[in-house]
């Protein structure tokens, strides 16, 4: 796959937080590797329609990693745990990321846009105001897999337009890390020198998917004011420095201390993880449903819209 670059952050000001931005692969030392503040497994879930799924961030044993509000992992092969999606529902005050690794989901919205996610591709949908829309998986047999990342908004966002960036598997940037295979698929940041194609946010996020072949490090680079995690899909995974590794198995969640740097290395056989790191707003989060807002009065006006219609005007 060709990478295309492009600058990921304009102007002087995010220039150079740019700089510090992105998932780069390196040799370097173990200095600022961040290391395993704790470890979790999900929750099982039924949500939408009856679909089964694992909610990792979003439960009482870690209710959100500011700025990232829930994360939900869809992975079955049974229509019967997935087939009946998530019909029309209203969202508003953060932003959606769908990635997908296996599969194909189809979503629609009250205003309009519609399309198709497959496996390799993603959506970064921003709810803002408002926008009630549904995601219904385009298949009725075969393996869905993947992922839902919930990022919040500042305040002063929360009532912005809606805006879609559909990211077809093509649009991801790709790392080649190894010869024996290994890669970065990158959604948002950078990953030695893949720019992902996300346009600029307020929380300045990376977000990559890395399968790992063999047992090369995988090093990224992240400042160190951003509040980071690790998922393995699959396999296991050591995080942090070399001479003080965690190992996590396939199933959990990271959660990692302060650092520049993230450190991971496969344990002896492939493996595939999630990262992520975004900038904490460090502002009041108050979730009800699928809403999330600064104020409980915030939250009523969202019900109540939806309530009226007016939602997504």
């Amino acid at each position: 796959m060709s990478v295309t670059r492009r600058r990921f952050l304009q102007g002087s000001g995010l220039a150079i937080a740019a700089s510090a931005i992105g998932c780069k692969a390196s040799a370097l030392t173990d200095t600022g590797v961040r290391s395993v503040a704790r470890t979790l497994v999900g929750v099982a879930s039924v949500d939408g329609a009856g679909v089964h799924l694992t909610r990792i961030i979003g439960h009482s044993a870690i209710t959100d990693l500011d700025p990232f509000v829930l994360l939900d992992r869809i992975h079955s092969s049974d229509p019967a745990e997935y087939v009946r999606g998530f019909p029309d529902h209203p969202h508003r005050g953060f932003e959606t990321v769908t990635v997908m690794l296996e599969g194909r989901i189809r979503h629609r919205d009250s205003r309009g846009n519609h399309g198709v996610i497959t496996g390799g591709g993603a959506q970064w949908m921003t709810a803002g105001r408002g926008i009630v829309h549904s995601e219904i998986p385009d298949q009725s047999e075969g393996l869905l897999s993947g992922f839902q990342l919930w990022v919040n908004l500042p305040a002063r966002e929360k009532m912005r337009a809606q805006e879609y960036q559909d990211l077809a598997p093509a649009r991801l940037a790709e790392a080649r890390l190894s010869s024996a295979g290994s890669i970065a698929r990158v959604i948002a940041g950078d990953a030695a020198g893949a720019l992902g194609p996300v346009l600029e946010r307020a929380t300045q996020p990376l977000l990559c998917t890395v399968t790992l072949e063999d047992d090369t490090p995988f090093v990224v680079d992240v400042p160190r004011a951003h509040n980071a995690f690790v998922f393995v899909h699959s396999g296991e995974i050591e995080i942090g420095s070399p001479a003080r590794p965690t190992l996590v198995k396939e199933g959990s969640i990271a959660i990692l201390d302060g650092g520049s740097r993230i450190r991971l290395r496969a344990n002896s056989r492939r493996s595939v993880a999630l990262i992520a790191a975004g900038r904490p707003l460090h502002e009041p989060i108050v979730r009800r449903g699928p809403f999330v807002m600064n104020t409980a009065a915030e939250i009523e006006k969202a019900f109540d819209d939806y309530r009226r219609g007016t939602l997504d005007v």
